[in-house]
Parts: C-alpha cells; structure tokens; sequence
C-alpha cells in the first residue's frame, strides 16, 4: 500500500518505472533557470511524498531482503524518523560493507546494509537526476536512462560511417578511476551546479562517507559523469572535438589526423592532472581503425562491419557446449543481435548443440539487421 496525495494506492510493478518520473515532472517540473544553478531542492527531497516514492523504487525486486523486511515492520514511522533526521541534520549515512568482484578485475564494491540510506539516495536522484543528466553531453552513455552500451555502440558505427575523418582512434581510460576522485574538487565542482546550502550539507555527508566514489552505491553513478561532465564540454566546445564517446572513464576519440590525436591526448593528460587530478592509464593507444578496429563496450567496431569481443565469444562458447537452455541463449542473443554474428551463432549453436532443444528463430533477426544496414545506402543511391 503506498500513500499518494494523501490516498491510499496500490503498486504494480510496472508502475514503478516511472513512478520517479512521473514525481519529478508533475510535481516539481525543473525550470530552465533552474537548469544554471539550482536552489531551493532541499526540501523536495525531505518531502514525505517523495520519501516513499524512493522507498517503492528502492524495493523493487528486492522485497525479501532482510534490511527491508525489518524496515516494513515500522514503515511508516521509520520514513517519519528518516525525514526527521533529514531536516535536523542528524542523518549520517551507515558504515558501509565491503566484498571484491573479479570479472573482468579486482574491484572493491561497497553496499550500504542499513536500508534507509537507500531510501534517501533514491530521494536525492528523483529530484535532481534531470539536473545531472542535462548537464551531461550527449557523447555520455554510462548509468543513464535511455542510454547505454548499445546506444554507443549504434552512435560510433553511425560516426564510422564518415571514413575519411575517422581514419584514426584515440583510446584511453582513466587510471583507478572511482577510489581517485577527490572529494574537495567534486564538492567544488557542485557547488558551481546548486546553491542551496542544506542539499550540499547532505550530498557533502555522503561524499565523506567513503574514500573516492564507492563502487556499488547510487549516487556514485551520477557523481562520477558530473565529474568528467565539464572535461567532456572541454572536449566538445574548447578542443571542438566531433567524435568523442565516453562510457564511464573508458574514452574513443576519432579523427583523420594522427598527429592530432597524439597533441590531444596530451592536452587531455594536462587538463585531467591539474584541474581534476587524475591520471591516464599507460595502455593508452592512437592507432588506424581499419588495421584492427576499436575494442570498446564488448564490441571490436570497423568501418565496415562489428564483431564480438574475442572474451564474450570465449564465454559465449563455453556456455553453449554446458548447458545452452533457453536463459542462456537468449542473453548472448542480446549481444550478438547488435554485430555481425550470424555465422558465430550459426557455428556454435546450430553444428555443436543440435538436439538441445528448439532452436533460436534468427533467421529474420539477421534479415532485420541487414536491411537496416543497407537502408543508408539504398538512400544515397535514390537521392
């Protein structure tokens, strides 16, 4: 049951997708002026309405965690005191616990165990996650709505397109990325975004919470491209770079002039040492795309044609020869439709798993996929 204006409600799951919308644009639409530098959303956040709408977005699919279950024996009261702590500014965010994933590296991922510091990261984003991403270029893809790995994938193969000013790529990543964000920078740069001062104190008490930007948390996600986000209009509008593409800290600059390339790379070394101090990892490479094409996002993209990445296909291999049931085939499908891995499915599918099953209906994927290839050609032919 979930209050809305003071009525009760009942939630589907499917309401709950844009149930954060649906908050941030008829309850509080974000005005141009506020878009320059924003004030007042202090209270937006600590408002009760919007309390429980972070509860319902919180708790999707996750109703059977401990943390939530203890928290819905005294819902209610709990948002009541988590508001409470909120205006008093009494709220400290709960020490984190930590465990470590090695796929494809070791990191470190953080998780907050007390459930209402979720509650309160989904407030904070439900009113300013369209302040954020409007502030982001469009060459920005990572843990945005609407954007992703595909939609950069689709945006560098329509880039790829212009051959002759895409002869070369910069490829580039950002040494230690999360844990070497500095919190003194990142507060500055937000306060050059928002002006008031209660939101500051609360979004500075998170910051503080953990060393650099903890892996795993959600604000983390929105903080790291607001860092990157004024070096990616640096880009855009002082280096007037035209193809650029950044997916978290990973970077692909294309350009027809290698020697370019390497005098931007060493701006960019410049301008993310002194002005946000970071530091480019050594596996940096300029190199012409069509020799070997760009390794980027589980993709290797040419100008002519994309293939999977060499790992995925290993992985991919090993899952069908085990045990290649319909769960299985169908999220590898999901990469595979994106490239040119009609023949890959068909080998490691069809010849080596036969008798497992029904086999996945591909045949008028792939014709999809190669009318949509030859739609821009067929266009410049008839005009």
């Amino acid at each position: 049951m979930f209050l809305l204006r003071g009525k009760p409600c009942l939630l589907a799951k499917n309401h709950l997708r844009v149930l954060g919308y649906w908050y941030r644009q008829r309850r509080f639409p974000v005005t141009a002026k506020a878009m320059k530098r924003s004030g007042n959303l202090f209270k937006r956040i600590v408002d009760l309405e919007n309390l429980q709408v972070a509860d319902a977005i919180a708790r999707k699919g996750k109703k059977n965690q401990y943390g939530i279950r203890v928290h819905d024996e005294n819902r209610d009261s709990n948002i009541l005191e988590l508001q409470g702590s909120l205006l008093n500014k009494t709220y400290r965010t709960s020490p984190y616990t930590t465990f470590f994933v090695y796929e494809p590296k070791e990191r470190e991922v953080f998780r907050l165990p007390y459930y209402p510091d979720r509650i309160t990261h989904h407030a904070i984003m439900n009113v300013l996650e369209e302040i954020f991403v409007r502030s982001f270029t469009a060459d920005t893809y990572s843990c945005i709505k609407g954007r992703g790995i595909h939609l950069a994938i689709r945006n560098l193969k329509k880039a790829l397109r212009d051959q002759a000013g895409t002869v070369y790529c910069l490829k580039l990543d950002i040494k230690k990325f999360y844990p070497s964000v500095d919190h003194d920078i990142l507060k500055s740069l937000l306060r050059r975004k928002f002006k008031d001062p209660d939101l500051l104190w609360l979004l500075d008490e998170i910051i503080d919470s953990a060393p650099g930007l903890p892996i795993g948390n959600y604000l983390s996600q929105y903080f790291a491209n607001f860092y990157l986000t004024y070096f990616d209009h640096w880009l855009k509008e002082v280096k007037k770079v035209k193809y650029y593409f950044r997916y978290a800290d990973d970077l692909v600059i294309l350009s027809c002039d290698k020697q370019y390339l390497h005098s931007l790379l060493s701006d960019i070394k410049s301008y993310l040492s002194e002005h946000l101090k970071l530091q480019v990892k050594g596996n940096h490479q300029v190199f012409p795309v069509a020799a070997r094409g760009i390794d980027f996002l589980g993709y290797v993209v040419y100008h002519s044609h994309t293939h999977l990445r060499k790992s995925i296909k290993q992985n991919m291999a090993r899952k069908f020869k085990k045990n290649p049931n319909r769960q299985c085939v169908a999220s590898y499908m999901g990469w595979v439709k994106h490239c040119n891995g009609r023949h890959l499915v068909k080998k490691l599918l069809y010849e080596k798993v036969q008798g497992h099953g029904d086999r996945p209906r591909t045949k008028g994927l792939y014709r999809r996929q190669e009318k949509r290839r030859l739609a821009p050609e067929s266009n410049d032919n008839s005009s």
